[in-house]
This record gives structure tokens, C-alpha cells and sequence, in this order.
């Protein structure tokens, strides 16, 4: 699929329903019904520190750093909608952040070799370019700068519950493009890439990986009570992923 149609499909969608989506999966969460940033403590002390958000919707996660004593905040997002409410929200909560309109995987004047942590929450599927993507991510970074990324686990796109059974709907090795419904009745274009993949882009570069969490929140699974099917999903298998990687 071309990727030009891709960018202009998904930046349609998110230009027309961002205040559906304002302060949805922001740190400290990193996926719903998944572990949070204060359970696993993967930024450690950002305090003085120079980050990057790709893909930072809303701004809520640039406000959580900020809040923890970030001393730069960046955010790269490719609508112009959700840019204009984190501008909003960020100066309605005494910050400022330089934000830059553009697809992750184009060059967009971000500097080099400048961020000592860049991240990215449940927004990095949406490249069309992951390897690009991860190489460019890497530039940005000092060395030994950190970059953190969560995203959908792509079993949770092949396997359905049904009762106490996990049924597979879609072939875990398919990352062809396809159409998403969204909330309402809207559509984007997503793929589902294999953990190899990212594990091996992020190799390629130039990075190696610090940790890679699969975990439902905690409170999840020891729930017991009023189990909906997605929390009993959640239960059984994990509905997102999160890596830690360190430049090199």
C-alpha cells in the first residue's frame, strides 16, 4: 500500500477526531489494562533532562514529564488538531513544549545527537517506515540516550476470546495493511508487525534493548470479580508491549 495514501487517510482520521481521543493512553499508563510507568519506574529520574515525544497526541505525556522536572519538552505529532489542544493543555498547566507538525519517519528539523530520552505511547505503529523510523529516533538521541515505546502486542490482533478459549483469527506472521474500524464510524490503516520485527529494527539501529515488558497491570490480574471478556483477555495474554532500549 502506498504510504502517501496511508499518511493521508490517518492524518484525516486524527484531524477529525482528536477531542475524542484528548488525554487517551498518556503516561503513566502505557497501554490500557497494562503495567504503569509508576509500577515499572523506566524513565527513572528525568529531572533536567531533554526529551521527545513522537506522537504526542494531546500533550498529557509531555505535562507528566514536565511535572517530574523534564528540563526540554519536544512533542512530534502528524495532525495539526492534536498539536493545537497539547499547545491548549500545556499552557493551561504552565508549560511549554516545542512542537513539530510532521510524520515520524520525514525529516522535520529535529536536532541530532540532543535528546537524552525520547518515547513514544501507543503512537509508533503508525509509521510506514518502522526501520526508518527507529534510525531517525536514534539520530535524535546522545549516546547512551534512552528511547522507550509501547504499542498494541500483535497477539492481541490475531486472538479473540471466546468464554475460556483463545481463538486465532489472523495469521501472527501477516503485517499487510489493512483497514481498522475505529471508535464511531470512522477507519484508519494499520499493520500488525511481529515483536522480531521491532526487536530487529531497533538492532539495526543502532540500539540495544534494556527490557522489554509484556505485563498486565497487577490490579488486573488479580481481578476476579465482574470480568469483562477484554479483562479476561488481558488475563491471558498481554494486550501491549513496551521495550526500553539504549543507544549505543
Amino acid at each position: 500500500m502506498n504510504n502517501e495514501k496511508i499518511h493521508e487517510v490517518n492524518k484525516d482520521y486524527w484531524n477529525t477526531n482528536t477531542d475524542q481521543w484528548f488525554g487517551v493512553t498518556a503516561l503513566p499508563q502505557y497501554g490500557t489494562l497494562f503495567a504503569t510507568e509508576e509500577e515499572l519506574n523506566l524513565f527513572g529520574n528525568v529531572k533536567g533532562a531533554k526529551l521527545l515525544e513522537i506522537g504526542c497526541g494531546s500533550g498529557h505525556s509531555l505535562k507528566y514529564q514536565g511535572d517530574h522536572g523534564a528540563a526540554e519538552l519536544w512533542g512530534l505529532d502528524m495532525s495539526s488538531s492534536q498539536l493545537e489542544n497539547a499547545k491548549k493543555y500545556l499552557r493551561e498547566n504552565n508549560y511549554t513544549a516545542k512542537l513539530i507538525c510532521s510524520p515520524m519517519e520525514e525529516e522535520c528539523g529535529i536536532p541530532k545527537d540532543y535528546f537524552d530520552f525520547v518515547y513514544s505511547i501507543y503512537a509508533i505503529g503508525w509509521t510506514t517506515d518502522l526501520e526508518n523510523t527507529f534510525v531517525k529516533i536514534a539520530s535524535y538521541l546522545k549516546k547512551d540516550g534512552i528511547f522507550i515505546f509501547s504499542w498494541q502486542h500483535p497477539l492481541h490482533s490475531c486472538v479473540s476470546i471466546d468464554e475460556d478459549k483463545l481463538l486465532f483469527g489472523r495469521s501472527y506472521f501477516d503485517e499487510a495493511w489493512f483497514t481498522q474500524p475505529m471508535p464511531g464510524e470512522s477507519t484508519a490503516l494499520l499493520c500488525s508487525r511481529k515483536v522480531s520485527t521491532y526487536i530487529n529494527a531497533l538492532s539495526k539501529a543502532g540500539f540495544v534493548i534494556e527490557q522489554m515488558v509484556e505485563q498486565t497491570h497487577s490490579d488486573i490480574l488479580n481481578k476476579i470479580e465482574e470480568v469483562s471478556r477484554k479483562i479476561k483477555k488481558a488475563q491471558m495474554l498481554p494486550l501491549s508491549f513496551v521495550f526500553k532500549a539504549r543507544k549505543l
